[in-house]
């Protein structure tokens, strides 16, 4: 807001608390952009852009935040967001970005494009693959993860095995650390 109050044809309509509130904001004021950050309470940034997306096809929405892992771009991009910019970007990076986005146009920084291409090169992970990967972040056996799951021990085996393939790792705990370092997974 600091940045973006310096410009004279920029103005700040509204601000929220949350994404909830950020959802309400944009149904009243209909901003020409809407700047949201990944983590806020109620309702993440990802959340709000595909509600937003599904009620409004046009609202040209910018991510903003610290979280720069393959995953949380890919997503919010494949979702639709117009643009993700990290918040240590120079003012003119701001800038440029809101000005990009406000014309219709796509803006990633340009320290995240190696990341998207990375991303959108990598197979894509199932849910049964998600799940398991989340039960082994927790520590769980493969056992356990078959009684979870309602599956089979081999189910779960075979799971591992595709699931290392996509991640290109030998062992659980380098899946769970790729999984941490791309997003996949986050551990509260």
């Amino acid at each position: 807001v600091a940045i973006l109050s310096l410009e004279s044809d920029f103005k700040i309509v509204g601000e929220a608390g949350d994404g909830v509130a950020a959802c309400e904001q944009y149904e009243k004021l209909r901003p020409n952009v809407l700047i949201l950050d990944l983590r806020m309470p109620e309702m993440d940034g990802f959340e709000v852009v595909q509600k937003l997306l599904t009620s409004d096809a046009s609202a040209r929405i910018l991510i903003m935040t610290t979280y720069d892992t393959d995953e949380d771009i890919w997503r919010c991009l494949k979702a639709g967001a117009k643009g993700y910019l990290l918040k240590d970007a120079s003012h003119s990076e701001i800038v440029t970005a809101v000005r990009t986005v406000a014309s219709g146009e796509s803006f990633t920084s340009s320290a995240l494009i190696a990341k998207v291409a990375r991303r959108a090169s990598a197979p894509e992970l199932t849910k049964r693959e998600r799940d398991v990967l989340n039960y082994l972040a927790v520590g769980m056996t493969n056992k356990e993860i078959a009684i979870e799951m309602g599956i089979g021990a081999g189910t779960v085996k075979t799971h591992l095995r595709t699931l290392f393939k996509k991640l290109e790792v030998s062992t659980r705990s380098e899946a769970i650390n790729t999984a941490i370092q791309r997003g996949l997974i986050r551990l509260e």
